[in-house]
């Protein structure tokens, strides 16, 4: 299976797009500044349609195009020992360089006693909990979000056996994944995330049957709707019902974030004819810089406001604080990017050595374009 221009663009872009919105969902609160005290109305419904309904949407859309791309080639082209050698380096590496930078940083900080509360008390913590915060063995890391690129390395270590039941009983293998990722009571006992698992494997099977991901694209208005629907409809019922939901609030949440990866990918179909698209198709490995970098960034700033504001100007600090961030993270990512090069390199686990020629392989008037674009898409997690 081959990935062509049209598809190397829609996924670069929901990549860039997916990711911005997993900023909303990381944004730190306290008891004080809970949306679901319901203090600032209309604002605290935003804050959980966005964080808690709309954009959990986001990490299994990204697994499935993981899984799709590591199979795009089907079996034959896939080669388990190159793979394994590849992702070491664009995602374990990455991951532990990102993770222990933070962790030594919140190590420092708390040492002089600051930041007590914002992360996990490092100082007083088992060998077990330093396992989890260093290298998210059996709990979440102490950068929360990178556990995806954790969870993402189990799934590709798995690989050979997902697309060994994939191709022999792949009805029976998607269905027990599906249940895993919807039902809180049900785990895998691999990854800390159970919809990655299903949705890597939902990826997978996608390329090994060599599915027309483009087959409902007429159908798009109509996808994106539903799922902007169910978000809708599923705000009120989280408002109220959060933040520790009942078990049918949490299936319906988790449905949701299943079955909107679907809408989402179908919202790439028209936005990528869009200026507004093709810029995001062009922004490269700053999707995976912002990734990596927003949470540290946000509990920064929210140490910071803390220390001199209050919960009663919480919404002054959630957009100030989510703007702020993304001009820090564009302007970092540059900086580095051009100053940095070779650390740039190491920090985004090769990406942008991959990007740049991607992004000038597909710049009206090369005739090969195209073809660069979708054999160096081939290559991207």
């Amino acid at each position: 299976m081959t990935v062509d221009q049209n598809i190397s663009s829609r996924i670069n872009l929901m990549r860039m797009l997916l990711i911005a919105g997993i900023v909303f969902v990381h944004v730190p609160y306290d008891h004080d500044a809970s949306p679901f005290l319901q203090h600032n109305d209309d604002f605290d419904w935003l804050r959980v349609f966005l964080g808690e309904s709309l954009f959990r949407i986001g990490v299994p859309c990204l697994s499935a195009i993981s899984g799709y791309l590591l199979f795009r080639k089907g079996m034959a082209g896939f080669d388990y020992r190159r793979t394994l050698r590849q992702k070491a380096r664009t995602l374990l590496l990455p991951f532990l360089l990102w993770n222990l930078s933070l962790l030594l940083a919140v190590l420092i900080i708390q040492r002089a006693g600051i930041g007590i509360g914002y992360f996990p008390d490092l100082w007083n913590a088992s060998p077990a909990d330093w396992l989890d915060h260093a290298l998210a063995l059996g709990d979440f890391p102490v950068n929360l979000p990178l556990y995806f690129l954790r969870d993402l390395m189990v799934c590709i270590l798995l690989s050979p056996v997902l697309a060994f039941l994939l191709q022999r009983v792949p009805g029976p293998t998607l269905g027990i994944l599906f249940a895993i990722a919807v039902f809180p009571p049900l785990t895998s006992g691999v990854v800390l995330k159970q919809s990655i698992l299903f949705s890597f494997a939902l990826g997978m099977f996608l390329a090994l049957y060599r599915v027309d991901v483009r087959k409902l694209d007429q159908h798009a208005p109509l996808g994106v709707g539903l799922v902007l629907l169910g978000a809708l409809l599923l705000a009120d019922p989280l408002l109220s019902g959060g933040p520790d939901y009942p078990l049918g609030l949490d299936i319906l949440r988790n449905l949701l974030a299943m079955l909107g990866a679907a809408g989402f990918w179908l919202l790439s179909a028209p936005l990528a004819r869009t200026r507004l698209g093709r810029r995001l198709a062009e922004s490269g490995s700053l999707s995976f810089w912002t990734f990596c970098a927003h949470y540290p960034l946000l509990m920064l700033f929210w140490m910071v406001w803390n220390r001199y504001a209050g919960a009663d100007l919480y919404p002054v600090f959630y957009i100030g604080g989510v703007l702020l961030t993304f001009a820090v993270l564009v302007l970092s990512n540059r900086l580095v990017r051009d100053m940095c090069p070779g650390i740039y390199e190491i920090l985004t686990g090769s990406r942008n050595r991959r990007a740049a020629p991607a992004d000038a392989a597909a710049s009206p008037g090369t005739k090969s374009g195209a073809g660069r674009s979708a054999r160096l898409i081939e290559q991207q997690r």
